[in-house]
C-alpha cells in the first residue's frame, strides 16, 4: 500500500517538476538579417535584442545572428551604426554568423569583420537547420 501511495504521489506531482524545468531551461532564438539597414533597422535590432538580455536575463535567452543577402552589412567591422553594439553583445553570449555567399558577392573577406563573427557557408539553411534543432525564429 504505502508503495503505490508513493507512486500516486509522484505521478500528482510530475506536472509540478515538468513545470519548474521547463521555466529554468534557456530559450535559443535565431535572427535573421537579410535586409539593408536603412533607418538604423539593425542598430534598432541590436539594441532590442541588448533589452531582451538585460530585461529577461542571459541565463533565459540565447540569441544567434545570422547575416546574410544586404544583411552581411550590419556585421562588418568599419559599421559605425553597429560595430560597438555587436561587440557588446558577443560579451553578453550572442552569436554572429555571416554568409560566405554574401561575402562573396560583396566582395568582403573575414578582414572586413571583427573577431566576433564566425562564417557559414550559406545563411538561409543555417537558419532553417537552427530552427530545426530547437532555436525559435525571432523577427524583430
Amino acid at each position: 500500500m504505502k508503495n503505490l501511495l508513493f507512486i500516486f504521489s509522484l505521478l500528482i506531482m510530475q506536472p509540478f517538476f515538468v513545470t519548474v524545468h521547463a521555466a529554468d531551461k534557456t530559450m535559443e532564438f535565431v535572427v535573421q538579417l537579410t535586409r539593408s539597414g536603412d533607418n538604423y533597422g539593425h542598430r534598432r535590432t541590436f539594441m532590442q535584442i541588448d533589452k531582451i538580455l538585460s530585461d529577461i536575463g542571459e541565463d533565459k535567452v540565447k540569441f544567434t545572428v545570422v547575416a546574410y543577402e544586404e544583411g552581411i552589412q550590419a556585421l562588418t567591422a568599419n559599421n559605425k551604426g553597429t560595430s560597438q553594439l555587436l561587440t557588446k553583445l558577443a560579451n553578453r553570449g550572442v552569436t554572429f554568423k555571416a554568409c560566405r555567399i554574401s561575402m562573396n558577392a560583396w566582395n568582403l573577406t573575414e578582414n572586413d569583420f571583427p573577431l566576433e563573427v564566425d562564417y557559414v557557408p550559406a545563411g538561409a539553411p543555417e537558419v532553417i537547420r537552427l530552427q530545426m534543432n530547437s532555436y525559435k525564429y525571432w523577427h524583430p
